[in-house]
């Protein structure tokens, strides 16, 4: 009898854990420090930009957890003194505390900061982790 039980827990445990998880664009801080992150992306032919996530060291968020339905997925992250630790060269809106924020033009006159995010290219596919590493200084 024992040794049915067992069987049927290892059962479920192998064929449970099968199922995909719905997490479909992660993030993974792979640092030492604290990162917070923003993430901007296409909804409705509009970047909306949205922030903020706290993803401690060595751990990962899932901050898109539909189907991505656009190749490129805009990233921006700082450390815990407000420093940029991931960015680029696409211009778009952040706010100081946690936001929604729908297109990327005229920042400033509507209230919010602008900060370079970093284009990643998902190649289309529906499913996307992004590995932020430590900085290597020269």
């Amino acid at each position: 009898m024992l040794n049915k039980y067992i069987a049927t827990i290892a059962f479920l445990i192998f064929f449970v854990g099968e199922i995909p998880a719905r997490a479909e664009f992660t993030v993974c801080n792979q640092t030492l420090d604290v990162v917070n992150l923003s993430v901007g992306q296409d909804v409705e032919e509009t970047i909306q930009t949205e922030g903020w996530w706290t993803i401690g060291a060595n751990r990962c968020v899932d901050v898109i957890r539909e189907e991505l339905n656009s190749r490129y997925v805009y990233i921006y992250a700082t450390d815990v003194f407000g420093q940029p630790v991931l960015e680029g060269d696409a211009d778009m809106c952040i706010g100081t505390k946690r936001f929604i924020i729908r297109g990327t033009e005229f920042c400033w006159q509507r209230g919010y900061k602008v900060a370079r995010y970093l284009e990643v290219d998902t190649q289309d596919t529906v499913r996307w982790t992004l590995f932020v590493k430590q900085r290597q200084f020269e």
